[in-house]
């Protein structure tokens, strides 16, 4: 067994067995294999696909290439839920407690954002004291106590992807679904959980930018879940527009504490009631009717806000910001945006607030750039609605010596004003079960 002839069936449209795949994986990450035979292949894939088939073993091979996570000792039916991306994302931050005080577990790693999409443990990291590093069973500890804890990803936790994705990002071999499928599955799988709900993105924002890249991507990840033993379904969300008000760390806190709080009942209450009850569905505690009502109900009686502080507690937090958001920090500059035309807000493109967000602080340019936990965008009005010129748009946040007039360019860009009020389509495009 030779990389050459893998190289060469992949090229060739010819299928490659569990075994092929394995060796690869195997002698790749131990370092047997050079990083250009590698890149061969990757691009070959990117060309010729592979097979659900072979999906389903590379992502298998990936999983068990470092660590996976034993979550036998939490007491209650475990869920995990991914999500591809976006800008304003912050449901995994309000779902979670929603689906525990509905009696699921949920123990999450999550990653840290790069370039204009949030990552959830940046966020969690801008509440004061608030620790994503805990120990193993520190982990466990919270998840048994309060039914939910995210922290940040295990070192030796599918090595395979980190290699194998740093070689994609730098070789143009990024955009592959069955590519993609198996970086996203391999983490979920080596996590443990007994469910997986997956939430793919589409629209300027997102990482798929059409619905029917999105639907080829999650039918893939389903049935790459279930072939493993996973019950998992997937729903299609767009994101043409931000998610919520905030776009920035702290922002995003707050914005999350608000719908947790039962203050904030628009376009993100209603994507995280629905996600928490598909989370729910999938741990059998009801039809999705009922889970639906439950939901709701964990954000009417406040369980969903106690567990959310909670868990905080657990990991250092200091959660007197619940009740006074000073205490998460204030940025040095608030640069109002107003609106330079009257009519409705026809389009608010997703990306470029998400890039702007990033010029203010809010995200990485590089692995190694600082996050400004206070840099943001407060979106004053939104998609649908009718401004006056002059209104209120939008609110800039920086701690950070940036170019606030360009930037307001950036963003006055991202907007598209109408006559008549536009239709507004629903955030949920497609359910794959």
């Amino acid at each position: 067994m030779n990389m050459y002839q893998i190289i060469t069936k992949t090229k060739n449209s010819q299928k490659l067995t569990r075994e092929e795949i394995e060796w690869m994986i195997n002698e790749y990450v131990g370092g047997s294999i050079p990083d250009y035979q590698i890149s061969a292949w990757l691009m070959a894939v990117c060309f010729n696909s592979l097979t659900d088939e072979e999906t389903l073993y590379l992502t298998m091979a990936m999983k068990d290439s470092g660590d996976t996570v034993d979550l036998s000792t939490i007491k209650d039916v475990t869920v995990d839920k991914h999500s591809t991306g976006g800008v304003g994302d912050k449901t995994s931050i309000i779902i979670g407690p929603i689906a525990a005080a509905c009696g699921v577990s949920v123990p999450k790693m999550s990653g840290k954002g790069l370039g204009h999409t949030g990552g959830t443990i940046d966020k969690l990291e801008s509440i004061p004291g608030c620790s994503t590093q805990l120990p193993f069973d520190r982990f466990i500890d919270a998840v048994n106590s309060t039914g939910f804890s995210i922290i940040s990803q295990s070192g030796n936790l599918v090595p395979a992807d980190k290699k194998l994705y740093a070689l994609r990002d730098t070789t143009a071999t990024v955009n592959s679904i069955p590519l993609i499928c198996s970086s996203i599955m391999s983490k979920k799988l080596a996590m443990g959980a007994d469910c997986i709900l997956l939430d793919v993105k589409t629209g300027s924002g997102a990482f798929m930018k059409t619905p029917d890249d999105a639907q080829k991507l999650a039918e893939l990840m389903v049935s790459t879940g279930k072939n493993a033993g996973k019950k998992c379904m997937s729903v299609i969300t767009d994101m043409n527009i931000p998610l919520g008000k905030a776009v920035g760390n702290s922002l995003e806190i707050i914005e999350a504490v608000e719908v947790l709080k039962g203050n904030d009942k628009g376009r993100l209450y209603h994507l995280c009631i629905e996600l928490a009850s598909y989370m729910l569905y999938l741990a059998g505690k009801g039809d999705k009717d009922e889970c639906h009502t439950f939901a709701k109900e964990a954000i009417d009686s406040k369980k969903a806000l106690d567990i959310f502080e909670q868990s905080v507690k657990q990991q250092g937090g200091d959660t007197a910001f619940i009740n006074n958001y000073d205490l998460l920090g204030k940025a040095k500059t608030e640069y109002a945006v107003y609106s330079p035309s009257g009519g409705y807000i026809k389009q608010m493109d997703s990306e470029k607030i998400g890039l702007a967000s990033l010029e203010l602080g809010a995200g990485r340019k590089t692995k190694e750039s600082i996050i400004d936990y206070t840099a943001g965008i407060w979106i004053n009005k939104n998609c649908g609605e009718y401004v006056s010129k002059g209104d209120l748009l939008m609110t800039l946040y920086t701690s950070s010596d940036c170019n606030m007039e360009q930037i307001e360019k950036e963003i006055l860009n991202a907007v598209i004003f109408c006559e008549n009020k536009p239709e507004q389509s629903g955030i949920i495009i497609k359910v794959v079960e």
